[in-house]
Parts: structure tokens; C-alpha cells; sequence
């Protein structure tokens, strides 16, 4: 499967959840490392521009496509299994606490969770500390120029 993620060039050679870590998201507290990746490009975009406006569009960043093999563990979350707040913003505990408890447990090498941003969409979180981890590879990463009209 192939996965994507927009990131800074900075460090869009680095596959680590530290990022994530030092703010806390959706799915994981401050602390918990964990990598947020998108089923698609479009999707990858999306999750990432609901951050910013026109005036903070990033102009360094790259979209970055990832190949996880087949035989990687994952773990499904439907809608159906999350509490009706989900999706709110801020971040509730429990989506974070499913997400701290799938690092935690190292279990699964994957989770698939829905978009709060586009319904029917999947991200698929990677777990660094899976022993899989290793399999999981950046093939390639190329400039991502927002289109300013996103953000009118």
C-alpha cells in the first residue's frame, strides 16, 4: 500500500512520530509518537491545510509517498466504533487515548482511522516502535506547492 504525507523539507526525510509528539493531536497525547499519513494526496493536503491560512501557507513543503508492505499489521477503526464527539476540535481524550493505547500495546504496525475532514476518507497512522517498522520506506519526496486558492 502506498500512503502520503505532507511535511516540511526540513524533515521530510524522516520517518519518526517525534513531531507529533510535541504537540499531541486526534489520535495521540503529547508525548506519544506516532505518524499521520493519508490513504491519498488529496487527503494528505487536506488534513494538513486545515491548519493554516492564506497568510501561513507553508512553501517548503513536500508530499511524501511511502510504501508499507502487505503483510504489516493493522488495526480498522470505523465510525461506528467512535463516540459521537470524534471529530470535534479541540481534540477529545478518547480518540487520543485510542491512539496512545495502539502505540502503547505495539500490537499493530497500522492503524486506519476515519478523516474528520473528509467523510469516507482513511488515514492510516504508523506505529514507529512496531517491529515491522523497518519494512516501511520512503520512495519518494517531491516539492507540494499549495494552490493559494484553498485558502480565499
Amino acid at each position: 500500500m502506498e500512503v502520503y504525507r505532507l511535511s516540511g523539507k526540513r524533515w521530510a526525510d524522516q520517518l519518526s512520530g517525534k513531531g507529533a509528539a510535541l504537540r499531541g493531536g486526534r489520535w495521540n497525547s503529547t508525548g506519544t509518537e506516532i505518524i499521520y499519513t493519508a490513504e491519498n494526496r488529496s487527503l494528505a493536503m487536506a488534513e494538513v491545510a486545515v491548519h493554516f491560512s492564506l497568510g501561513t501557507v507553508p512553501t517548503d513543503y513536500m508530499i511524501v509517498t511511502i510504501v508499507i508492505p502487505d503483510d504489516i499489521t493493522i488495526k480498522v477503526v470505523q465510525i461506528e466504533d467512535l463516540p459521537n464527539n470524534w471529530d470535534y476540535f479541540p481534540y477529545i481524550s478518547a480518540t487520543q487515548y485510542l491512539g496512545n493505547q495502539f502505540i502503547n500495546e505495539n500490537k499493530y504496525g497500522l492503524l486506519k482511522i476515519p478523516s474528520a475532514i473528509t467523510r469516507g476518507d482513511f488515514n492510516i497512522l504508523i506505529n514507529p516502535f512496531h517491529k515491522d517498522f523497518h519494512k516501511i520506506l520512503i520512495i519518494e519526496i517531491i516539492p507540494f506547492p499549495f494552490d493559494k486558492r484553498i485558502f480565499k
